[in-house]
């Protein structure tokens, strides 16, 4: 099995995720495969004036970005996955 499955270049790829982290990315990539969803990591590099900007995004199928988005939607909902800033507005609302 390849590391990076690369898609048929004639089909059309669309961007589903991007994040600065790549570990993000890694997660992402590995529940989008295990939905059997093949997708393609890509660096981005903007040049920017003051500060470049950078980080990885996942392309995919235009078929199969409806299904990508829902798995990254659902893995986004999941209990525990709470923000430090929602986890401080919870614990000053019960007090």
């Amino acid at each position: 099995m390849a590391t990076d499955p690369i898609p048929n270049p004639n089909e059309r790829l669309v961007k589903v995720f991007d994040a600065e982290q790549d570990s993000e990315v890694m997660v992402v990539r590995g529940l989008l495969e295990a939905e059997g969803i093949d997708c393609q990591v890509t660096a981005i590099d903007m040049p920017q004036d003051v500060m470049p900007l950078g980080g990885v995004m996942i392309l995919v199928r235009e078929e199969d970005a409806p299904r990508a988005l829902q798995v990254i939607e659902e893995y986004r909902r999941q209990p525990g996955e709470e923000s430090d800033e929602d986890l401080t507005e919870e614990s000053q609302s019960g007090s």
